[in-house]
């Protein structure tokens, strides 16, 4: 009798060590998935500040796009104004593109002397 209650403790003995070992590696990885998601969770946050940060900036550019846009008009309506009316706004017009051209040229040969 000593025999069979040492085998049926060993038995039982076994298939604890076994449940135990299972219920080892089940929390070790129940770890390590707790560990990725908690990556994955902080870096959807981070996606999701960035993108905030990207829309708000989108935001201030739809704005000085519209700003600039209404500058370049006011000035292409004063430009045909400007050819437009008399030979005097003329003669200044190809005055002013003359100074622009020169301008130009200008950088151009700056700009040459300094790459070399």
């Amino acid at each position: 009798m000593d025999d069979r209650g040492r085998r049926s403790r060993n038995g039982r003995g076994g298939a604890a060590g076994t449940e135990d070992m299972l219920e080892a590696e089940n929390n070790r990885l129940q770890e390590g998935l707790s560990a990725k998601v908690s990556t994955l969770k902080s870096l959807a946050m981070d996606i999701e500040g960035e993108t905030r940060d990207q829309n708000r900036y989108l935001d201030n550019m739809d704005g000085d796009f519209d700003s600039s846009e209404g500058l370049l008009g006011g000035t292409i309506k004063r430009f045909d104004s400007m050819l437009g009316s008399g030979r005097n706004n003329r003669r200044l017009m190809c005055y002013l593109i003359a100074i622009i051209v020169g301008i130009f040229i200008l950088a151009y040969f700056l700009m040459t002397r300094v790459t070399r």
